[in-house]
């Protein structure tokens, strides 16, 4: 355990910064999770359920959570996948 105030006062930001960032995180596979199912479902609000969880993508990049290439990898093979998906595979 940390004795001096200021490794305290980062330990403890650290924390809120972890959880903060684990619930973003969260969402993110959330989203994609959904956008994948809608469109092997063929349903009707698939791309809006893509766009939705590529904004989220974007938005976890903006605020550091994920790198810039992680989320442009992640965009990527979503929208590989849902091209895939929807052409039948």
């Amino acid at each position: 355990m940390a004795n001096i105030k200021s490794q305290i006062k980062r330990n403890r930001q650290n924390e809120q910064r972890r959880l903060r960032n684990k619930s973003v995180r969260s969402e993110l596979r959330t989203r994609t999770k959904r956008a994948v199912g809608a469109v092997e479902a063929g349903e009707e609000n698939a791309t809006e359920l893509l766009q939705a969880a590529v904004r989220r993508i974007d938005t976890a990049a903006a605020r550091g959570v994920i790198h810039k290439n992680q989320a442009a990898n992640r965009k990527s093979r979503l929208m590989r996948r849902a091209r895939a998906l929807a052409a039948g595979g």
